[in-house]
């Protein structure tokens, strides 16, 4: 057998968790502060469960842990470890056998080993006679490529969908999918969930005056528009023209921003060359101040300079991706928790009802 590079990965228990957005001193402090807020607790009646069991992978530990931490359970025992060309081997240290699991695991950077970890864990189950796999992905990786934009290429969100399908999972959980139609991709059932609640609590608390709304294309304008209507705000769009792979070129602002305060809103901030170029663009037709949120933080390449020397007030995100060292010293960066809106989602799961209603 192959020597093992790393060491066995346990899960450990959250020590400090700020409050979410409620009004509170502590939240508001937090913000002066940019440093990252996340959920209340609250507690839910899967404690004494011996059928329910939730797991995860290495891409966010942390967020799993808060999750438990809300539904009161242990995050189960695993061994993940790397062998030293790079493969991965998995073990679940506790019996599975006609447990209803939830296993999470974004698909975030880097995005192919995370992929593969998680269709490890998800076989790694099925043998072990898991009685239902869910895999709780809150960013789904390949989401932007579902559809053929060019000849020859191809559609690599369907193609991750079957890989997941296949390895063994039942069901899905996946959070702001970038392209809703994803959930076709599918043969097994697919729920999907919205970070909206805990950013326009965060907003509403703000308590801005003459804001509007913005979506930054054409793409995002009924969630920007669903947005809106939550914090009482006429909305305007940017119209903007993709020239070619993370590169944007800004066109013109559609609908009035002079002397009003602008919310970008967005789903995922990447490169953040499209935002950093929205800002400018809504400053240039008169807007006073520009925020802005997005429900994943990929952050891939200049984009932490580039949101650091930009004239955004603040970009907040939540924790489907783990924030790099590097953005979390940027204090206009702040992380609000999705751990009780996801630990809301297990339980309705888990005990088979409505998920849509959380939302609605």
């Amino acid at each position: 057998m192959k020597t093992e590079a790393t060491e066995t990965v346990t899960p450990t228990t959250t020590t400090t968790e700020m409050q979410e957005a409620t009004g509170s001193a502590t939240a508001q402090a937090t913000r002066a502060k940019g440093s990252t807020a996340t959920s209340s607790r609250r507690r839910f009646s899967l404690s004494g469960d011996k059928h329910f069991k939730i797991f995860a992978g290495s891409a966010n530990r942390d967020l799993a842990e808060k999750v438990c931490e809300h539904l009161g359970v242990t995050l189960g025992e695993t061994k993940l470890q790397r062998f030293a060309d790079g493969e991965i081997y998995f073990q679940l240290l506790e019996n599975v056998r006609g447990a209803d699991v939830f296993l999470v695991q974004p698909t975030c950077y880097p995005v192919d080993q995370n992929l593969v970890e998680l269709l490890i864990m998800i076989d790694a189950l099925k043998r072990a006679s898991a009685g239902r796999i869910t895999v709780v992905v809150p960013y789904y990786g390949y989401a932007r490529q579902d559809r053929k934009d060019r000849p020859r290429v191809a559609i690599s969100s369907k193609l991750v969908a079957d890989l997941i399908t296949t390895a063994g999972a039942n069901r899905a959980l996946f959070m702001d999918l970038h392209a809703a139609q994803i959930q076709g991709f599918f043969n097994i059932p697919v729920d999907h969930m919205f970070a909206s609640p805990v950013l326009v609590s965060y907003f509403r608390e703000l308590n801005m005056p003459n804001l509007t709304v913005v979506s930054p294309d054409a793409g995002g304008v009924e969630r920007a528009r669903h947005f809106a209507q939550k914090v009482d705000a006429p909305m305007a769009i940017v119209d903007k023209r993709r020239t070619d792979i993370n590169v944007t070129e800004v066109m013109h602002v559609i609908g009035d921003v002079k002397d009003r305060t602008c919310l970008i809103v967005d789903d995922i901030v990447d490169t953040a060359g499209t935002l950093v170029k929205t800002v400018d663009a809504l400053l240039q037709e008169g807007a006073t101040k520009v925020y802005a949120c997005a429900s994943h933080a990929v952050l891939s390449g200049p984009a932490i300079e580039r949101i650091a020397n930009s004239r955004l007030e603040e970009l907040v995100v939540t924790d489907s991706i783990p924030l790099r060292p590097e953005a979390q010293r940027v204090a206009k960066i702040k992380v609000r928790s999705v751990s009780g809106l996801l630990a809301a989602t297990i339980e309705s799961i888990h005990m088979e009802t409505s998920v849509s209603s959380l939302f609605n």
